[in-house]
């Protein structure tokens, strides 16, 4: 009977758990780039109840239980892993030069004082320096080094190419329609770093919408063939739908609650069971 109590313990624990990953994806619903966390979790084995008082039959090489089997017992669930799911988020536009959307799967790269680190958040912003950086001033990495640009005067194709022309401070749509004499005013100044690693599941979060590589995802690597879109204008919103989240949150409670009157029917019954042998 004792075991009873771990059993619900064990199913409120896991609850909790399940419900910090959906209020942590609720939390970042409105988060560029964000990517909801699903919890995973693992059942014990289950336990054979069988008649203890029939016969059973022995054979040369050991016995064999052939007693009737009356049901099962769980013995109880934990959380396995809380992992992130990568799926696409939906694509915003806001037109401005510096916002870019990856359409596919990949990683912009930026520099950290901890190392390169990995984003979806393709909001970045022009540094004092004139580099490429992100809202907490980490420069973006491309594939030559830290990015210089300036302000109305490059564009970036959907392979991740900067390109810089005086000629787009005054149309950044010349980039498709220049003529063929334009080209050589225009600099290619670098291409995006975007990265994938071999088991994307298993990267890290570190805060700041940004990633870092484990041993189990592997190490990260450019991409050259199959590298998603990049989308200047854009920014893609969090993957996280908030309807879906809200009916789990209600499963989470309900599941909590059942395993709670489980420790409470537990409770009352070796209660009742010491009551009644204290009589005896």
């Amino acid at each position: 009977m004792i075991r009873g109590y771990y059993i619900g313990a064990s199913g409120m624990a896991s609850q909790l758990n399940r419900m910090d990953a959906i209020a942590n994806n609720l939390a970042n619903v409105d988060l560029t780039g964000y990517k909801r966390d699903t919890a995973i979790f693992k059942a014990f084995p289950e336990l054979l109840i069988r008649r203890m008082n029939d016969k059973y039959f022995k054979v040369p090489w050991g016995s064999i239980d052939n007693t009737p089997v009356v049901g099962k017992l769980g013995t109880g669930v934990e959380t396995n892993e809380v992992y992130t799911v990568f799926e696409q988020g939906p694509l915003k536009e806001t037109k401005d030069p510096f916002h870019f959307a990856l359409e596919g799967q990949g990683f912009f790269t930026v520099l950290t004082p901890q190392g390169e680190r990995y984003t979806r958040n393709g909001s970045f912003i022009l540094g004092p320096e004139g580099l490429l950086v992100t809202k907490e001033g980490y420069p973006v990495v491309g594939e030559n080094g830290l990015i210089h640009i300036k302000a109305n005067n490059f564009v970036v194709d959907e392979d991740g190419r900067i390109f810089q022309n005086a000629r787009f401070a005054e149309d950044p749509d010349r980039l498709v329609a220049l003529e063929e004499n334009e080209w050589d005013e225009t600099e290619l100044v670098d291409r995006l770093k975007i990265v994938n690693v071999r088991r994307p599941r298993y990267l890290q979060k570190q805060g700041d919408s940004l990633w870092r590589t484990t041993r189990e995802s592997g190490e990260a690597e450019i991409l050259q063939d199959g590298r998603p879109k990049v989308r200047q204008g854009f920014l893609e919103g969090s993957n996280v739908n908030p309807v879906t989240e809200m009916v789990q949150m209600i499963e989470v409670n309900r599941a909590y609650e059942a395993n709670q009157k489980t420790i409470e029917t537990q409770d009352s019954l070796l209660g009742r069971l010491i009551n009644e042998a204290l009589k005896i």
